[in-house]
């Protein structure tokens, strides 16, 4: 499973835990669903950063808690960058009545499924995104 993952700070200050179990875990997800992972880079931000991104590339005015770049160049072979708001995530967390490093696995797993080819406009497209979401979280071997 070669490929990169890399993690980056934008604005906003957040210091992950168990990064190689958190990089085997998407990369065995990324395995899993039949790919290749070439690169793909994290970048936490805050919410006015993520709106910036919204408002620029998407035409959106909304906040959101993720943004995802699909940099493949080649098919099934990963490359991608996937922005999140830490603050939303941290909201949501609070809202849903999850832990903030739950929360914070599941936002990156759907980004992740996201570059994956996985949709969730429609109802249909959104059950089978939260049950991929669900199968590979239950996958973990790690919390924080």
């Amino acid at each position: 499973m070669a490929g990169t993952i890399n993690f980056f700070n934008e604005d906003v200050s957040l210091q992950l835990k168990n990064k190689i179990k958190l990089r085997s875990w998407i990369k065995e997800t990324i395995h899993i669903e039949g790919y290749t992972l070439n690169e793909l880079n994290f970048i936490f931000c805050s919410d006015l950063y993520l709106l910036d991104l919204n408002r620029q590339y998407l035409n959106h005015d909304t906040f959101t808690d993720i943004i995802t770049f699909d940099n493949s160049q080649q098919d099934r072979h990963l490359t991608g960058d996937i922005f999140i708001s830490y603050e939303r995530v941290c909201e949501n967390a609070a809202e849903y009545k999850a832990s903030v490093v739950d929360e914070l696995h599941r936002v990156i797993i759907h980004g992740t499924l996201h570059l994956l080819g996985y949709k969730d406009k429609k109802k249909a497209e959104k059950a089978l995104m939260t049950s991929k979401e669900n199968f590979h979280l239950e996958r973990r071997s790690f919390s924080n």
